[in-house]
């Protein structure tokens, strides 16, 4: 005969609090219930544990040597299960990161994560500078042209930055590219202003006179400006490949400007082991480690 779980958990309450009442509200049954289940374990035993008395029980000798042995073993089995069951609830991930990463790069490829780890909540927050970077977050993607210092900092890729714009601007300068650049409004990131004369110092171009430069806050921005046909932007590769393999915006030239610019993947420090934090890391290095390959 096999001995039901349920009349051992009973038996344990029962005997820590010797009472029947006080087990069954912690158990949430009868004490009809808790009397039922321990009154079958004794019949199974062929002893008896508690000696009833109208307003009391006390254990037994028999009672007392029964739950010594038994009550480490139940302590343990509801340790394992509740440990077991935590392991099946959600767990819910914190990631900050550039507006432009996560719309260009990260929501493309995050079906590939959650299908494969649907138990695991993410929340984004997305940031247009690296000042807003919350400190409050389990991971953060930052664009940074040094590595940064606080937590774990993994290099992703680095950053270079080509003139695009749009097909009517294409052909409408088509035969004399560098005259555009003294015409048609020039477009960058807030971020950085003189990116523009940087190009054209190390493409060589000495006449170099823009008539207009204008300047957002968000990269998203100035692709979305250059494609709308509003000028010519410097845009980031190999973040924006997709723009150009859509083709709604056209490389003008070939020469990139290089900087030190690179994201990293920032681990922020924690004194607690968080499987589900690591394993996300990895797939985000796994992944975007790659677009320049």
């Amino acid at each position: 005969m096999q001995t039901p779980i349920r009349g051992l958990r009973s038996f344990c309450f029962a005997a820590k609090s010797l009472s029947f009442k006080h087990a069954a509200n912690e158990l949430y049954l009868t004490p009809s219930a808790v009397s039922h289940q321990i009154k079958q374990l004794e019949e199974q035993l062929g002893i008896e544990l508690f000696v009833r008395k109208t307003r009391s029980i006390s254990l037994t000798t028999a009672g007392k040597n029964f739950f010594d042995a038994v009550s480490p073993i139940i302590t343990m089995l509801e340790s394992t299960i509740n440990e077991f069951s935590q392991m099946q609830q959600n767990t819910n991930l914190t990631i900050t990161l550039p507006e432009f990463f996560a719309s260009e790069l990260l929501m493309p490829k995050l079906s590939e994560w959650t299908s494969e780890h649907p138990n695991i909540n993410l929340q984004m927050d997305t940031l247009k500078t690296r000042k807003e970077l919350t400190r409050h977050s389990d991971l953060s993607i930052v664009l940074s042209s040094s590595k940064p210092t606080e937590g774990l900092a993994t290099e992703l890729f680095n950053l270079e930055y080509i003139p695009a714009c749009n097909k009517k601007l294409l052909d409408q300068w088509k035969n004399d590219h560098r005259q555009a650049l003294n015409q048609v409004p020039l477009i960058l990131h807030k971020a950085r202003p003189w990116a523009w004369h940087q190009w054209a110092e190390k493409a060589g171009i000495d006449d170099f006179s823009p008539t207009q430069i204008i300047q957002i806050d968000s990269m998203f921005g100035v692709a979305r400006a250059a494609q709308q046909g509003m000028g010519i932007a410097l845009i980031p590769l190999p973040i924006s490949q997709s723009w150009l393999d859509e083709q709604w915006l056209y490389k003008l030239f070939e020469q990139p400007l290089t900087t030190k610019d690179k994201y990293y993947l920032v681990q922020h420090e924690s004194n607690m082991p968080n499987h589900p934090l690591d394993l996300f890391a990895k797939w985000v290095v796994n992944t975007f480690r790659k677009v320049q390959e």
